[in-house]
């Protein structure tokens, strides 16, 4: 089996804008460099001050070079039944792909990452990037930020990974088609430590910083779809790059994952996290009193200042839910909106209706029945406890708001109480407006029992 080692220095970041301005190949048999092809590249673009800063390469030492083009099919010939290997594997191979695609030629190959590869052989040290894990193992690199230096430090790395266990190696490439959307600083032993269960998740950069923050049903089974398909998408590619591990906090409930997702994302603004945005309650739930006395319901478009029981994302949320409290209240569907008819419902025929519609029940106990439903919305407003799934079986949450604003939670094991001792075991949040909006929508879905009103 042979290793095809690769480094190369570019324009910038991404493999869709930015273009190769060097390349270097070693062929590697586990012990040896047996071939190397190494050349300066026209990247035909402009290279950046701060690229010629890192590297060296300006715009004048690649004026005559060969574009990708005059090299590749030297280049796919080298590659070919090869094990493609950099450190940091997914930049390189991400930009050598994009470059053949570009000339349209389709390549694919096994690739192994000598990142992952020395977590495992060399555990223990602070830092895996190229510069400390060759300081650490005393693995001189000449011409540091160059292509062929740095393909020679990591062909030497690779060499002391295969002599000190080379099942290390192989063992990878069978795990790899498996594992094959990981990151390169994340193990398969902790994607694997990842809970299959409702929370939300932080990635974190070197330093620790979160630079994502997220929430999920299945925490394992959502970090998997942030990075599989295709990687070289600039934003997935960036977030690949930076990660270095992962946090997670268990919530049981969905509502509160969501909840604090909201708080955390306010609070850190990390980098890959676009602003949190609602999508504006365009519907609604409407009441008013016909010229009979009786009190209609009606789903309706709404704008800002119009009054309404209850605000939906769609029409179809309002009308479904709608429909579901007109048989439960025994209102009549005529007089809510659901049907239209000359006369009588269709619901009064079937005996399901007690025929307001028709005039037959009076307005005063009709409208009993409909105050009772308007009232259910009403629990959102003032102080609320609501109970939801905890963390196990034998636990629950209890989450407080005020005025529809989320103000803090708490995990107990007992039955929720009729009493507000429960808030003083709050864990408090910086309380956001924006969970209103996260209420309104959770809120149809809470059942009665479990929504306490202080």
């Amino acid at each position: 089996m042979l290793f095809a080692i690769v480094d190369i220095e570019t324009t910038g970041g991404s493999a869709r804008s930015a273009r190769i301005t060097e390349i270097a190949v070693l062929i590697h048999d586990g012990y040896q460099v047996l071939d190397t092809f190494h050349t300066l590249l026209n990247p035909q673009q402009y290279i950046p001050a701060y690229i010629t800063g890192l590297t060296g390469i300006d715009e004048a030492m690649v004026a005559e070079a060969p574009t990708f083009g005059e090299i590749a099919q030297e280049l796919l010939t080298l590659l070919e039944d090869k094990v493609f290997v950099a450190h940091n594997v997914n930049f390189d191979y991400g930009f050598i792909r994009e470059a053949f695609s570009s000339i349209g030629i389709s390549y694919e190959s096994p690739k192994l990452c000598t990142v992952q590869l020395s977590r495992k052989a060399f555990p223990g040290f602070p830092s895996y990037s190229l510069g400390r894990i060759c300081e650490h193992l005393r693995i001189h690199i000449q011409d540091r930020h160059r292509a062929f230096g740095d393909a020679e430090a990591t062909a030497q790395l690779f060499g002391m990974i295969f002599e000190k266990n080379e099942d290390i190696i192989l063992g990878s490439l069978r795990k790899r088609q498996a594992f094959h959307f990981l990151p390169p600083q994340i193990s398969e032993e902790k994607f694997l430590s990842l809970p299959e269960e409702t929370g939300i998740y932080y990635f974190l950069d070197e330093k620790g910083v979160p630079i994502y923050i997220g929430k999920a049903l299945n925490i394992r089974s959502r970090f998997k779809q942030h990075f599989s398909g295709k990687s070289e998408e600039e934003e997935k590619f960036q977030l690949k790059s930076l990660i270095r591990d992962v946090q997670w906090k268990l919530t049981g409930s969905e509502l509160l994952a969501c909840l604090l997702e909201l708080q955390e994302i306010k609070h850190k603004w990390p980098k890959f996290n676009k602003a949190a945005k609602f999508k504006t309650m365009s519907w609604g739930i409407v009441s008013y009193e016909d010229g009979n006395g009786y009190l209609r319901l009606q789903v309706a478009k709404i704008t800002k200042g119009t009054p309404s029981i209850a605000q939906f994302n769609t029409h179809a949320e309002a009308f479904h839910l709608l429909k579901h409290k007109v048989l439960e209240y025994e209102m009549c569907p005529k007089l809510a909106g659901i049907q239209k008819s000359a006369d009588f419902c269709f619901d009064h025929k079937k005996g399901d209706c007690k025929g307001a519609c028709g005039g037959l029940e009076i307005p005063e106990l009709y409208n009993l029945k409909v105050r009772q439903f308007i009232q259910t919305f009403s629990k959102e407003r003032g102080r609320l406890l609501i109970q939801d799934l905890g963390r196990t079986a034998q636990e629950h949450s209890v989450l407080y708001f005020e005025d529809g604003i989320f103000q803090g939670y708490t995990f107990l094991e007992a039955t929720l109480e009729k009493t507000s001792a429960i808030v003083d075991k709050l864990i408090r949040v910086q309380p956001e407006r924006d969970s209103q909006y996260l209420l309104k929508a959770f809120f149809p879905k809470i059942a009665v029992e479990k929504i306490q009103v202080l």
